[in-house]
């Protein structure tokens, strides 16, 4: 019979080098891939399946509190259902005993949990499978399942010398001890039961609008590629967000009257800009859009209408005043930053080609990333633009009206290549690039988004006309999101299924961010940064481009794409790498101290920059770090200097903020700059390079020497 007999059936000689599980633990170690998991018997229950012909009152001959049928886990190789019966713990055995001989049932099994995780229910099955050496003949395979009181079922496509075996009732002993007897065999290279564990069904939000929502999660169907979306399911069975961790959203207004921006400690520090109050509403009918990058962001989970990628974290409404200039930037960043706000979404950007940042903006900017949040900085997100243009690149402009653009153009968006900047390209549901979605080597990551013919994001304001048009069918979903109460706004209703463009990728991401933030909240601003890069998903486009035929949806050899940076942010896959980092500087054994003093000339405007490397010997791994340089330039402010690794990381050490300093003699250190704590606990063997970049013409310098201190 098939179950727990003591009663060994006649094995063939064991392989005295093979695996072997001590016969005290033959019937609770589970082989499964290689692994062997450990098994506690449930003391109250077990399992039966019953004979196809049998009469349902053969469960009167069992003794037993209760019995039911396990609700979609058939019997794979037998017309009955498996069967769960509930008993008194110290009736199990005699329980099991009646049903192992009653002539209704085929097939008798405890129930197992794995251990330390009793909620993780293991119920056994009639089959095995079977993988034998290449060796093995056939014959030999079927005799040794025959001594065991197995039958063959079936080969397993695409597993050679595997099959899957049923337990028949000349077995004496159940698939686990079947199983682990076999594996001490020379013959056979796998044995493993086939197990039935529930599935985990990863959190479902109660709102309505929920499935309609593809971006978060979906599981295909019409216009949906497979993994389009972020994965946030698994992401928040790990958290849903967490009210300390407030997102600012900065728009040209937000409709705080919306219920899903609403909740007990939703709103944090809200402010308006435009008209100098503390109430950043809508009060035109253009002003539409904060309301739906709200809501993709952090709407609330109440019952009710959609729900945002973080929807416990709280929400820091900002109305900007519509214009870019210094003052207005520094308002919004110090208020922000000052304020608590953890993440900073911007879904704008200038009306104009080319625009680099001003000294102030920049700075603004770099003290939010850097100082804010008590030092561990704000994780600013910023859309990337929709001309389908580069972010920082030359376009020879052709067939534009009135030749508004041609030849040689320069594009520039200041605020999305700012290396604190996390800049989000667009994504559709097909998982191919939004034709409107700005890129090159400013983009961090992309997310899901709509599809749409290029177009300039202020083209309604008349400043700039549309780009040259896009023909043909541009297939991709929209994106349902929180829409102004009532009447006003993008639909009729209070949620609009035609948001999109780069803006609604960008919240995607600041909400990602705030999920990471809710895990750990001692990341700095550029370990968020790093994660979300380290962790995306490396979608691939190798379609042409509608406007110009390149393509450049592929990944290079450092994994980067000018389409999609580092690719599509994965909401799990950065949450479980939040969760795993690890804050604490390791204690240093040794320190290295290694220098070069070669003088080094910068180019003058130049992206490309310079470099000087000094070379690592040692095979120890990182616990500590510092970087002294000497530089002179008759204008630091044309600077920025990065520290490259040898295993291909890229931590910025200076930001633009030097102004006219024409000498810069400093160390940078872990408390200095945060970023280096990415750089922890990898090897220090390879070249380590100091990158220097000029990007402004008119002022020259020079690299006078540079030194690494390492701990191992």
């Amino acid at each position: 019979m098939n179950g727990d007999s003591a009663n060994s059936p006649e094995y063939p000689t064991r392989n005295p080098e093979g695996a072997s599980v001590p016969e005290e633990n033959i019937g609770l170690v589970l082989q499964r891939g290689g692994d062997e998991l450990i098994l506690e018997k449930v003391r109250d229950r077990f399992t039966v399946v019953p004979q196809p012909n049998a009469a349902p009152s053969w469960t009167s001959q069992i003794p037993a509190i209760r019995h039911q049928n396990l609700p979609h886990i058939p019997s794979a190789t037998r017309a009955g259902t498996l069967q769960e019966f509930i008993v008194q713990p110290e009736q199990l055995e005699d329980s099991m005993q009646a049903a192992r001989q009653a002539d209704a049932v085929a097939f008798a099994s405890h129930v197992y949990h794995l251990q330390d995780d009793p909620g993780a229910l293991v119920y056994l099955t009639d089959q095995l499978t079977l993988q034998f050496a290449p060796d093995v003949e056939p014959a030999v395979g079927t005799e040794l399942a025959n001594a065991a009181g197995l039958q063959l079922v079936k080969p397993i496509e695409g597993l050679p010398n595997a099959f899957v075996f049923q337990v028949t009732r000349a077995a004496t002993e159940n698939p686990v001890k079947i199983a682990n007897r076999l594996m001490s065999l020379p013959q056979v290279l796998a044995a493993e039961p086939n197990i039935i564990i529930a599935i985990q069904s990863f959190y479902r939000p109660r709102d309505p609008l929920y499935p309609q929502q593809w971006y978060l999660q979906h599981a295909g169907g019409s216009q949906l590629a497979l993994n389009s979306h972020i994965d946030v399911e698994r992401a928040w069975d790990i958290t849903r967000g967490v009210r300390s961790v407030v997102v600012a959203v900065t728009d040209d207004a937000i409709d705080l009257n919306h219920p899903d921006l609403q909740g007990i400690g939703k709103i944090v520090a809200p402010r308006d800009f435009k008209d100098q109050d503390f109430l950043p509403l809508p009060t035109s009918p253009e002003e539409n859009h904060g309301t739906a990058c709200a809501g993709l962001c952090v709407a609330e989970e109440n019952g009710q209408g959609m729900v945002g990628v973080a929807p416990g974290c709280a929400l820091m409404p900002i109305r900007t005043t519509g214009f870019l200039d210094d003052e207005s930037i520094e308002q919004i960043f110090n208020w922000a930053s000052s304020r608590g706000a953890a993440v900073i979404s911007c879904s704008w950007g200038p009306a104009a080609v080319n625009f680099p940042l001003s000294l102030r903006q920049s700075a603004a900017l770099n003290r939010a990333a850097t100082q804010g949040r008590q030092g561990k900085g704000c994780v600013i997100v910023f859309a990337a633009g929709n001309a389908n243009r580069p972010v920082n690149g030359t376009i020879d402009e052709q067939g534009w009206p009135n030749n508004v653009l041609r030849g040689p153009t320069r594009w520039l968006v200041g605020f999305a290549v700012h290396p604190d900047v996390i800049a989000v390209s667009a994504s559709t549901s097909l998982g191919q690039k939004a034709a409107y979605s700005n890129w090159g080597n400013g983009i961090s990551v992309c997310a899901p988004s709509n599809n749409a013919p290029p177009g300039m994001w202020l083209q309604q304001t008349g400043y700039i006309p549309t780009p040259p048009a896009v023909t043909g069918a541009l297939p991709g979903l929209g994106m349902l999101t929180a829409d102004r109460v009532g009447a006003a706004g993008y639909s009729s209703g209070d949620y609009t299924s035609e948001f999109g463009g780069t803006s609604s990728a960008c919240p995607i991401v600041a909400g990602v961010a705030a999920l990471v933030l809710s895990a750990n909240p001692d990341l700095t601003a550029a370990q968020v940064k790093q994660i979300l890069q380290q962790t995306a998903d490396k979608i691939v486009d190798t379609s042409a481009d509608p406007q110009f035929g390149f393509r450049k949806g592929t990944y290079n050899e450092a994994g980067y794409s000018e389409w999609f940076g580092y690719g599509k942010v994965n909401a799990f896959r950065a949450v479980s790498a939040a969760r795993q980092m690890f804050m604490g500087t390791p204690s240093v054994g040794r320190r290295l101290t290694l220098q070069n003093n070669s003088r080094i000339n910068l180019v003058d405007n130049n992206p490309q920059g310079v470099t000087s490397a000094i070379a690592v010997s040692d095979t120890g791994q990182l616990r500590d770090l510092q970087v002294a340089v000497d530089v002179e330039h008759s204008f630091l402010g044309d600077l920025e200097i990065y520290l490259l690794s040898p295993t291909n990381r890229r931590i910025l050490l200076q930001s633009r903020t030097l102004g006219r300093n024409t000498r810069l003699e400093t160390t940078y250190s872990l408390q200095t700059v945060p970023a280096l704590r990415q750089l922890l606990n990898l090897p220090v063997r390879g070249n380590w390079q100091l990158l220097l970049i000029d990007f402004a013409a008119g002022d020259t310098g020079s690299l006078r020497g540079w030194q690494l201190t390492i701990g191992v």
